[in-house]
């Protein structure tokens, strides 16, 4: 069947689903493969369950006119996103980035909001599926896309460009993460740049912090950019006043100084924020408007967030970790004008060839900043650690089975880890 018959389906029962736990009427079932499953084997009861269609990509599975066969069924999403895209015209704004670009999402929705009806990337679906089922999301009442870009291996970027076709780009930085699977920090650059590339080759319009220098170096010549930060040739600018445990800042801007006290901690959200601000302004949303939202925004997910429990104060940041954000959050932590501080760390997971040296060097900065306690979870601090006053576990199970032995109360507590390494399930005990 041709995309576009598939897409007249679409706009009839305009709600794709991948599984057939998450049915809901006026659906289509896409019969997604991965390593360990075969959606073609679910195609039947996703009908069954109230699915209008099932596209497929094995004939023995087309069981009557209600399962449509295609030569790739991820292709076929893919394409049928893009075309709704288009079809749409409406605005969109791409963010990826090595730490933040989920924050920053986040935060430049709140701003949007204001002004637009938006859709934004939910949850985690930045990858080559979430992209077009974010995209697929989107109906006649949005006016504005926000979608996160993930990647972990190069071309990713420039193919999610190539469904998303984003008119507006953003990389909030570049540091160490998937180096597994791109062989080097070079290889993060390269594919984060294909954003860069692709909005230069279509005129597009990106944001960049002027204070980071790879950033500024990674931009084409003559690309087309909104600048901020604190530097003098910033289009946006503003100034950070504490981050104790809250981050409060000082936009500057035509109508005076506004004061912005957030929900957020960690001094490194402040340039998330100001990412925030400058999208804002540039789609000229009132700057009272702006400030309103950035102190209504309260992260959730695991994110930056500050939880006060019935015996500590808990700075969980335990959704994502890499060298970058790992050493940007312990030297937060450090400087901030508290006593009793404990960290709990978790594995720093797909560095490749590099693990067991970046968990050293982190282990060598939390020992020049004598902190109180800290403990480690995961095989690869495992390895590594010969600091004896550092407890360590081999997974955050043997970790829970211990915890009270330790007498954490009335602590202020670092969590923050991989997301493989579930530091969350900590937080009952603490």
């Amino acid at each position: 069947m041709q995309l576009s018959n598939i897409y007249s389906l679409f706009r009839k029962f305009p709600n794709i689903v991948t599984d057939t736990r998450k049915i809901v009427p006026n659906s289509i079932f896409f019969a997604l493969k991965g390593e360990n499953f075969n959606g073609n084997q679910f195609a039947d009861s996703a009908i069954k369950q109230g699915c209008e269609f099932a596209i497929v990509n094995e004939e023995e599975y087309v069981l009557n006119d209600r399962f449509i066969l295609v030569e790739n069924v991820l292709t076929c999403l893919q394409n049928l996103a893009r075309e709704h895209r288009r079809k749409l015209g409406i605005p969109i704004l791409a963010i990826t980035g090595t730490n933040g670009k989920t924050t920053t999402k986040e935060l430049s929705n709140a701003v949007l909001q204001q002004k637009f009806n938006t859709c934004a990337t939910q949850g985690n679906l930045n990858n080559h599926i979430g992209v077009p089922l974010t995209l697929l999301s989107m109906d006649e009442q949005t006016e504005f896309g926000i979608i996160e870009m993930g990647a972990n291996h190069p071309e990713e970027i420039q193919n999610l460009c190539a469904i998303a076709e984003p008119n507006y780009g953003m990389i909030t930085n570049v540091g160490k993460a998937h180096i597994e699977g791109f062989g080097s920090l070079e290889g993060v650059m390269k594919t984060k740049k294909e954003l860069y590339d692709y909005l230069y080759d279509t005129n597009g319009v990106v944001f960049v912090n002027v204070e980071n220098k790879i950033l500024l170096e990674m931009l084409n010549q003559d690309q087309k950019y909104i600048a901020y930060g604190n530097s003098e040739h910033a289009d946006s600018k503003a100034k950070f006043l504490q981050a104790s445990p809250y981050l409060v800042l000082e936009l500057r801007s035509e109508i005076g100084k506004l004061y912005v006290k957030t929900k957020l901690v960690g001094s490194y959200n402040f340039e998330n924020i100001l990412a925030a601000v400058t999208v804002g302004r540039y789609f000229k949303i009132d700057e009272v408007d702006i400030k309103k939202s950035l102190e209504n925004y309260t992260p959730t997910n695991n994110r930056s967030q500050l939880l006060k429990t019935d015996h500590n104060v808990l700075f969980l940041d335990a959704y994502n970790a890499n060298p970058t954000s790992m050493q940007l959050a312990i030297e937060n932590f450090a400087r901030l004008s508290m006593k009793n501080k404990v960290l709990i760390l978790g594995d720093m997971l797909e560095l490749g060839m590099e693990a067991e040296k970046e968990h050293q060097k982190l282990l060598d900065l939390l020992a020049e900043r004598n902190f109180e306690q800290v403990f480690l979870v995961g095989k690869i601090f495992s390895r590594v650690n010969k600091i004896t006053s550092y407890p360590t576990f081999k997974d955050t199970m043997e970790m829970i089975s211990t915890i009270e032995t330790f007498g954490l109360k009335n602590k202020n507590i670092l969590i923050k880890g991989s997301r493989g390494i579930r530091l969350e399930k900590i937080i009952e005990k603490l």
